[in-house]
Protein backbone atom coordinates (compact mmCIF):
# COMPACT_ATOMS: atom_id res chain seq x y z
CA UNK A 1 0.00 0.00 0.00
CA UNK A 2 3.05 2.51 1.08
CA UNK A 3 4.46 1.22 -2.37
CA UNK A 4 1.17 2.37 -4.04
CA UNK A 5 1.17 5.59 -2.66
CA UNK A 6 4.19 6.69 -3.09
CA UNK A 7 4.29 5.44 -6.70
CA UNK A 8 1.54 7.97 -7.06
CA UNK A 9 2.82 10.81 -4.91
CA UNK A 10 5.99 10.23 -7.75
CA UNK A 11 3.86 10.39 -10.79
CA UNK A 12 2.29 13.53 -9.88
CA UNK A 13 5.65 15.49 -9.12
CA UNK A 14 6.72 14.17 -12.55
CA UNK A 15 3.83 15.21 -14.05
CA UNK A 16 4.01 18.91 -12.24
CA UNK A 17 7.36 19.63 -13.64
CA UNK A 18 6.44 18.80 -17.16
CA UNK A 19 3.09 20.69 -16.83
CA UNK A 20 4.93 23.79 -15.41
CA UNK A 21 7.79 23.43 -18.09
CA UNK A 22 4.83 23.28 -20.94
CA UNK A 23 2.71 26.42 -19.26
CA UNK A 24 5.63 28.14 -19.14
CA UNK A 25 6.92 27.70 -22.91
CA UNK A 26 3.50 28.21 -24.10
CA UNK A 27 3.60 31.82 -22.25
CA UNK A 28 6.40 33.08 -22.05
CA UNK A 29 7.97 35.97 -23.40
CA UNK A 30 10.94 35.63 -22.43
CA UNK A 31 13.16 32.16 -21.32
CA UNK A 32 16.73 32.43 -20.09
CA UNK A 33 19.08 29.35 -20.87
CA UNK A 34 22.29 27.58 -19.66
CA UNK A 35 23.75 24.11 -19.27
CA UNK A 36 26.56 22.60 -16.83
CA UNK A 37 28.20 19.11 -17.51
CA UNK A 38 27.03 16.79 -14.93
CA UNK A 39 27.81 12.72 -14.59
CA UNK A 40 25.07 10.15 -15.33
CA UNK A 41 25.34 6.29 -15.23
CA UNK A 42 29.22 7.02 -15.16
CA UNK A 43 29.20 9.09 -18.26
CA UNK A 44 29.91 12.68 -18.85
CA UNK A 45 26.98 15.08 -19.80
CA UNK A 46 25.05 17.70 -19.68
CA UNK A 47 22.35 19.29 -17.05
CA UNK A 48 20.13 22.04 -19.47
CA UNK A 49 17.98 24.66 -17.88
CA UNK A 50 15.70 26.45 -19.41
CA UNK A 51 13.15 29.48 -17.53
CA UNK A 52 11.67 32.83 -17.02
CA UNK A 53 10.58 34.94 -13.57
CA UNK A 54 7.87 32.04 -13.24
CA UNK A 55 9.19 28.56 -13.72
CA UNK A 56 12.33 26.67 -14.18
CA UNK A 57 13.15 23.34 -15.52
CA UNK A 58 16.46 20.75 -15.53
CA UNK A 59 17.04 18.34 -17.97
CA UNK A 60 19.86 16.65 -18.07
CA UNK A 61 21.00 14.16 -21.27
CA UNK A 62 24.57 13.34 -22.93
CA UNK A 63 24.81 15.94 -25.20
CA UNK A 64 25.00 19.73 -25.08
CA UNK A 65 24.02 20.19 -29.17
CA UNK A 66 21.08 21.80 -30.31
CA UNK A 67 19.04 19.02 -31.64
CA UNK A 68 19.70 17.94 -27.56
CA UNK A 69 18.33 21.69 -26.79
CA UNK A 70 15.45 21.90 -29.36
CA UNK A 71 14.26 17.67 -27.93
CA UNK A 72 13.98 19.48 -24.26
CA UNK A 73 12.05 22.67 -25.96
CA UNK A 74 9.74 20.17 -26.94
CA UNK A 75 8.49 19.70 -22.95
CA UNK A 76 7.60 15.85 -24.05
CA UNK A 77 6.69 15.76 -27.42
CA UNK A 78 8.47 13.22 -29.72
CA UNK A 79 6.91 14.78 -33.02
CA UNK A 80 8.81 15.98 -36.13
CA UNK A 81 6.64 18.44 -37.68
CA UNK A 82 7.27 20.59 -41.30
CA UNK A 83 5.68 23.64 -40.97
CA UNK A 84 6.37 27.09 -42.19
CA UNK A 85 8.87 27.69 -39.20
CA UNK A 86 10.58 24.43 -40.05
CA UNK A 87 10.83 25.46 -43.45
CA UNK A 88 11.99 28.67 -42.55
CA UNK A 89 14.48 27.27 -39.84
CA UNK A 90 16.09 24.94 -42.35
CA UNK A 91 16.84 27.97 -44.84
CA UNK A 92 18.38 30.12 -42.03
CA UNK A 93 20.24 27.01 -41.94
CA UNK A 94 21.44 27.36 -45.61
CA UNK A 95 19.92 24.19 -46.23
CA UNK A 96 19.56 23.45 -50.44
CA UNK A 97 16.60 24.38 -51.69
CA UNK A 98 16.08 22.03 -53.41
CA UNK A 99 16.12 19.86 -50.67
CA UNK A 100 13.93 21.74 -48.70
CA UNK A 101 11.87 22.04 -51.98
CA UNK A 102 11.77 17.85 -51.13
CA UNK A 103 10.25 18.62 -48.13
CA UNK A 104 7.74 20.75 -48.60
CA UNK A 105 6.39 19.35 -51.44
CA UNK A 106 5.71 16.17 -49.72
CA UNK A 107 1.87 15.15 -48.54
CA UNK A 108 2.33 14.40 -44.95
CA UNK A 109 4.16 16.89 -42.57
CA UNK A 110 3.76 15.13 -39.07
CA UNK A 111 5.55 12.38 -38.44
CA UNK A 112 4.79 10.48 -35.13
CA UNK A 113 8.38 9.28 -33.84
CA UNK A 114 12.12 9.63 -34.49
CA UNK A 115 11.36 6.00 -36.43
CA UNK A 116 9.06 7.42 -38.48
CA UNK A 117 11.20 10.66 -38.77
CA UNK A 118 13.94 8.72 -39.91
CA UNK A 119 12.28 6.62 -42.18
CA UNK A 120 10.64 8.95 -43.92
CA UNK A 121 14.38 11.04 -44.46
CA UNK A 122 15.72 7.57 -46.31
CA UNK A 123 12.35 7.47 -48.61
CA UNK A 124 13.18 11.63 -49.69
CA UNK A 125 17.11 10.03 -50.11
CA UNK A 126 18.82 12.85 -47.66
CA UNK A 127 20.56 10.49 -46.15
CA UNK A 128 22.55 9.38 -49.17
CA UNK A 129 23.33 13.14 -50.17
CA UNK A 130 27.03 13.88 -48.94
CA UNK A 131 26.79 17.68 -48.34
CA UNK A 132 27.66 20.62 -46.09
CA UNK A 133 25.64 21.32 -44.17
CA UNK A 134 24.54 18.03 -43.22
CA UNK A 135 20.80 17.49 -44.75
CA UNK A 136 19.72 15.01 -42.40
CA UNK A 137 20.77 16.77 -38.90
CA UNK A 138 19.44 20.32 -40.25
CA UNK A 139 16.00 18.90 -41.36
CA UNK A 140 16.03 16.92 -38.24
CA UNK A 141 16.86 20.11 -36.34
CA UNK A 142 13.64 22.15 -38.43
CA UNK A 143 11.20 19.48 -37.76
CA UNK A 144 12.29 19.31 -34.08
CA UNK A 145 11.54 23.39 -34.41
CA UNK A 146 8.48 22.81 -36.05
CA UNK A 147 7.09 20.70 -33.44
CA UNK A 148 7.59 23.30 -31.13
CA UNK A 149 5.94 26.05 -32.87
CA UNK A 150 2.91 23.64 -33.79
CA UNK A 151 2.70 22.93 -30.08
CA UNK A 152 2.27 26.28 -29.24
CA UNK A 153 5.61 26.95 -27.47
CA UNK A 154 7.68 30.10 -27.21
CA UNK A 155 5.33 31.50 -30.06
CA UNK A 156 6.61 35.28 -28.85
CA UNK A 157 9.23 34.28 -27.08
CA UNK A 158 12.97 36.24 -26.94
CA UNK A 159 15.77 33.00 -26.22
CA UNK A 160 18.56 35.08 -23.96
CA UNK A 161 22.24 32.60 -23.79
CA UNK A 162 25.52 33.49 -22.65
CA UNK A 163 26.33 32.61 -26.91
CA UNK A 164 26.47 29.16 -26.70
CA UNK A 165 25.38 27.76 -30.49
CA UNK A 166 23.28 25.56 -28.88
CA UNK A 167 21.09 28.01 -27.80
CA UNK A 168 20.77 30.29 -30.26
CA UNK A 169 17.65 29.91 -32.13
CA UNK A 170 14.57 31.56 -33.31
CA UNK A 171 14.70 34.94 -31.57
CA UNK A 172 17.96 35.66 -30.11
CA UNK A 173 19.82 37.80 -27.48
CA UNK A 174 22.60 37.96 -26.48
CA UNK A 175 23.59 38.30 -22.20
CA UNK A 176 25.53 41.44 -21.53
CA UNK A 177 27.26 40.26 -18.56
CA UNK A 178 29.23 37.45 -21.13
CA UNK A 179 30.05 40.18 -23.64
CA UNK A 180 31.43 42.13 -21.38
CA UNK A 181 33.55 39.23 -20.07
CA UNK A 182 35.04 38.82 -23.09
CA UNK A 183 36.90 41.82 -22.44
CA UNK A 184 37.49 41.24 -19.07
CA UNK A 185 39.44 38.33 -19.95
CA UNK A 186 41.69 40.04 -22.31
CA UNK A 187 45.21 39.79 -21.32
CA UNK A 188 47.07 43.12 -21.84
CA UNK A 189 50.71 43.23 -22.09
CA UNK A 190 51.64 47.10 -21.74
CA UNK A 191 50.11 50.21 -19.80
CA UNK A 192 48.35 51.79 -22.85
CA UNK A 193 46.99 48.38 -23.82
CA UNK A 194 45.35 47.82 -19.81
CA UNK A 195 44.02 51.54 -20.42
CA UNK A 196 41.94 50.78 -23.10
CA UNK A 197 40.88 47.69 -21.69
CA UNK A 198 39.51 49.62 -18.58
CA UNK A 199 38.25 52.37 -20.07
CA UNK A 200 36.47 50.24 -22.64
CA UNK A 201 34.88 48.10 -19.74
CA UNK A 202 33.67 51.63 -18.19
CA UNK A 203 32.06 52.63 -21.38
CA UNK A 204 30.55 49.05 -21.77
CA UNK A 205 28.78 49.20 -18.25
CA UNK A 206 27.74 52.99 -18.65
CA UNK A 207 26.21 51.84 -21.76
CA UNK A 208 24.19 48.75 -19.85
CA UNK A 209 23.31 51.04 -17.15
CA UNK A 210 21.39 53.24 -19.76
CA UNK A 211 19.78 50.21 -21.34
CA UNK A 212 18.12 49.39 -17.60
CA UNK A 213 17.21 53.04 -17.51
CA UNK A 214 15.49 52.42 -21.07
CA UNK A 215 13.96 49.73 -19.93
CA UNK A 216 12.06 51.79 -17.28
CA UNK A 217 10.88 53.91 -19.77
CA UNK A 218 11.39 53.35 -22.85
CA UNK A 219 10.72 55.46 -26.62
CA UNK A 220 11.69 55.59 -30.26
CA UNK A 221 14.05 58.47 -29.70
CA UNK A 222 16.31 56.72 -27.07
CA UNK A 223 16.34 53.57 -28.86
CA UNK A 224 17.77 55.71 -31.98
CA UNK A 225 20.24 56.84 -29.57
CA UNK A 226 21.54 53.83 -27.96
CA UNK A 227 21.76 52.17 -31.65
CA UNK A 228 23.80 55.20 -32.55
CA UNK A 229 25.51 54.91 -29.68
CA UNK A 230 26.40 51.46 -29.71
CA UNK A 231 27.59 51.71 -33.06
CA UNK A 232 30.15 54.64 -31.94
CA UNK A 233 31.43 52.69 -28.69
CA UNK A 234 31.82 49.03 -30.89
CA UNK A 235 33.53 50.88 -33.61
CA UNK A 236 36.57 52.32 -31.39
CA UNK A 237 39.43 51.79 -32.26
CA UNK A 238 42.12 51.71 -29.69
CA UNK A 239 45.40 50.49 -30.51
CA UNK A 240 45.13 47.42 -29.10
CA UNK A 241 44.90 44.65 -31.58
CA UNK A 242 43.25 42.09 -29.45
CA UNK A 243 40.75 44.49 -28.37
CA UNK A 244 39.49 46.15 -31.43
CA UNK A 245 39.11 42.38 -33.65
CA UNK A 246 36.79 41.76 -30.36
CA UNK A 247 34.83 45.16 -30.38
CA UNK A 248 34.37 44.24 -34.12
CA UNK A 249 33.18 40.77 -33.31
CA UNK A 250 31.09 42.49 -30.46
CA UNK A 251 29.58 44.93 -33.33
CA UNK A 252 28.58 42.13 -35.44
CA UNK A 253 26.22 41.33 -33.12
CA UNK A 254 24.36 44.26 -32.86
CA UNK A 255 21.11 43.39 -33.45
CA UNK A 256 21.09 40.19 -30.53
CA UNK A 257 22.91 42.68 -28.28
CA UNK A 258 20.18 45.42 -28.30
CA UNK A 259 17.06 43.12 -28.95
CA UNK A 260 16.01 44.71 -25.47
CA UNK A 261 15.40 48.01 -27.39
CA UNK A 262 12.34 46.25 -29.26
CA UNK A 263 11.81 43.99 -26.04
CA UNK A 264 12.33 45.82 -23.15
CA UNK A 265 10.72 43.89 -20.73
CA UNK A 266 13.61 40.97 -21.94
CA UNK A 267 16.34 40.68 -19.43
CA UNK A 268 19.65 42.23 -20.08
CA UNK A 269 21.59 38.73 -18.51
CA UNK A 270 21.43 35.53 -17.66
CA UNK A 271 21.76 35.77 -14.45
CA UNK A 272 18.62 33.96 -13.36
CA UNK A 273 19.67 30.82 -15.35
CA UNK A 274 23.00 31.22 -13.69
CA UNK A 275 21.66 31.26 -10.02
CA UNK A 276 19.15 28.79 -11.23
CA UNK A 277 21.95 26.20 -12.29
CA UNK A 278 23.72 26.91 -9.55
CA UNK A 279 21.98 24.39 -7.15
CA UNK A 280 23.04 21.29 -9.58
CA UNK A 281 26.82 22.66 -9.63
CA UNK A 282 26.15 22.33 -5.68
CA UNK A 283 24.50 18.95 -5.60
CA UNK A 284 27.02 17.76 -7.89
CA UNK A 285 30.24 18.30 -6.42
CA UNK A 286 28.38 17.18 -2.84
CA UNK A 287 26.94 13.89 -4.58
CA UNK A 288 28.77 13.36 -7.95
CA UNK A 289 26.88 11.94 -10.67
CA UNK A 290 23.29 10.12 -10.57
CA UNK A 291 23.63 6.47 -11.59
CA UNK A 292 19.64 5.70 -12.42
CA UNK A 293 17.61 6.86 -15.17
CA UNK A 294 15.40 7.64 -12.01
CA UNK A 295 17.54 9.20 -9.51
CA UNK A 296 18.33 11.65 -12.53
CA UNK A 297 14.64 12.45 -12.92
CA UNK A 298 14.02 12.52 -9.30
CA UNK A 299 17.21 15.06 -9.01
CA UNK A 300 16.26 17.02 -12.21
CA UNK A 301 12.26 17.26 -11.54
CA UNK A 302 12.42 18.01 -7.31
CA UNK A 303 15.44 21.16 -8.04
CA UNK A 304 13.09 22.47 -10.84
CA UNK A 305 9.75 22.30 -8.81
CA UNK A 306 12.21 23.94 -5.82
CA UNK A 307 13.03 26.67 -7.82
CA UNK A 308 9.91 27.38 -9.36
CA UNK A 309 7.91 27.40 -6.35
CA UNK A 310 10.79 29.83 -4.88
CA UNK A 311 10.08 32.59 -7.57
CA UNK A 312 6.28 31.87 -7.39
CA UNK A 313 6.41 32.40 -3.72
CA UNK A 314 5.46 28.98 -2.60
CA UNK A 315 6.80 27.29 -0.06
CA UNK A 316 8.45 23.90 -1.47
CA UNK A 317 7.98 21.64 1.66
CA UNK A 318 4.19 22.89 1.39
CA UNK A 319 3.71 22.19 -1.97
CA UNK A 320 5.57 18.56 -1.58
CA UNK A 321 3.21 18.17 1.71
CA UNK A 322 0.32 18.78 -0.43
CA UNK A 323 1.36 16.35 -2.87
CA UNK A 324 2.34 13.71 -0.80
CA UNK A 325 -1.34 14.03 0.82
CA UNK A 326 -0.68 15.22 4.43
CA UNK A 327 -3.68 15.87 6.20
CA UNK A 328 -2.24 18.54 8.02
CA UNK A 329 -0.91 20.35 4.72
CA UNK A 330 -2.43 23.67 3.19
CA UNK A 331 -3.96 23.05 -0.13
CA UNK A 332 -1.23 24.65 -2.87
CA UNK A 333 -2.64 24.89 -6.42
CA UNK A 334 -1.23 23.16 -9.03
CA UNK A 335 1.76 24.94 -10.40
CA UNK A 336 0.77 25.08 -14.01
CA UNK A 337 -2.15 27.43 -12.84
CA UNK A 338 0.40 29.25 -10.81
CA UNK A 339 2.82 29.65 -13.96
CA UNK A 340 0.00 30.79 -16.06
CA UNK A 341 -1.82 32.93 -13.90
CA UNK A 342 1.91 35.03 -13.26
CA UNK A 343 1.97 35.41 -17.00
CA UNK A 344 2.51 38.66 -18.34
CA UNK A 345 -0.68 40.27 -19.51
Amino acid sequence: MIHAENERSTACTLRGDAYALTTGLATARWITVDDTSARHANQDGYTAQIGDDRFTAFRTGRSKSRGAFLATLRAGHGDYVINDEALAYMRGRNLAGPVIDRLAAFPQKVFADSAAWQAHLAALGLDQLAVEPNPVKIATEGAMWGAIRHHGFLADAVIVSDDAGQFRIADHALCWVHAERLVHKLVPMTPDQRQAVDVMRQLIWWFYHDLKSYQRSPCPRRAAALRARFDRLFKRRTGYVMLDRLLTRLHRRKHELLRVLDRPEIPLHTNGSENDIRAVVIKRKISGGTVSDAGRDARDVLLGLMKTCTKLGVSFFAYLGDRLGIPTQTAVLPLPDLVSQAAPA
